[in-house]
């Protein structure tokens, strides 16, 4: 594991953020972090960071214990708000970034121009002048300059706009197989695009936590069904709520029906003499996940 964290507890006077927190992230994964506005993901980041000081609890990066004040070399970070130096075009600003970290002046040149190519900002003007967009962009070269280990994003798409985050996205997705990233996120279509693992944190302790796929294999299967007119649907949605309960939900002439198995959906189906235009066995989406985390 590239990440491990056990155990860790942190409170802001009588107010408890983190509660036992464990997880693990295994080396070359995308791993989305993700969890409501205020939940403790940036908390935990900067524990990770060794910018905040853990009340309790054990963090190990590549092997190596996170310590309060100590930064761990082989992480890359990148706040949500990255910020630079408004009058230095992006080659200055990384050399400079290179000359900070003790790098050799030959190799900031060269993985200077290697990253500005990799996030698409290629251009010789000053940062000032430089869309919301083009800052995250440039805030992810900076982060991957000293080749890091592990890449932690903190909502780097939470204020961009579809474009931008799609950008984003793609740079993330590229690093796949060279750099571990942890992102948190609440934006729940972002974990399911790029992500292969997930962990939901709530209640200041992550709540579920594995591969996107299992995860999603593991929830509650839903059926939809589609009828050849309204009348149809709301007959067999009358019929299904009578024998079932609340597990059906009627949209004009489609039906998604949650809880129940396919084999007794069909015989309900032949009982009533109805027979559907299309019935199918839906994938439950991210959000269905979480909010049965938060339930």
């Amino acid at each position: 594991m590239i990440l491990d964290i056990v155990d860790l507890y942190k409170s802001f006077g009588t107010l408890k953020v983190i509660e036992g927190l464990n997880l693990s992230v295994p080396d070359g994964s995308i791993f989305g972090f993700v969890g409501i506005n205020g939940s403790g993901k940036t908390t935990t980041m900067k524990m990770i960071l060794g910018l905040l000081e853990a009340d309790s609890g054990e963090i190990t990066v590549c092997g190596e214990r996170a310590q309060y004040g100590k930064t761990v070399r082989s992480i890359g970070y990148m706040p949500d708000v990255p910020e630079f130096y408004s009058y230095m075009k992006p080659l200055e600003y990384l050399m400079l970034c290179g000359e900070i970290a003790g790098m050799p002046r030959s190799k900031i040149n060269a993985r200077s121009t290697e990253l500005l190519e990799l996030v698409g900002l290629r251009v010789n003007r000053k940062i000032g002048g430089f869309s919301r967009g083009m800052r995250q962009r440039l805030g992810i070269a900076q982060a991957l300059l000293n080749e890091p280990k592990l890449l932690i994003c903190d909502e780097p798409t939470s204020a961009l706009d579809p474009m931008g985050r799609k950008e984003i996205l793609e740079i993330l997705a590229a690093l796949k197989g060279q750099t571990t990233v942890i992102f948190s996120t609440h934006i729940l279509s972002d974990v399911e695009r790029i992500c292969d693992r997930v962990a939901f944190l709530h209640n200041g302790k992550v709540a579920l936590s594995g591969l996107l796929s299992d995860i999603k294999k593991q929830r509650s299967d839903a059926y939809g069904l589609e009828f050849a007119n309204s009348d149809e649907a709301a007959s067999f949605a009358n019929s299904f709520r009578t024998a079932e309960q609340d597990d059906v939900i009627l949209s004009e002439n489609s039906l998604t029906i949650k809880n129940s198995d396919g084999t007794h959906i069909i015989a309900l189906l032949a009982k009533a003499n109805i027979v559907p235009i299309k019935f199918e066995l839906l994938e439950p989406s991210l959000e269905d996940v979480f909010l049965e985390v938060l339930i």
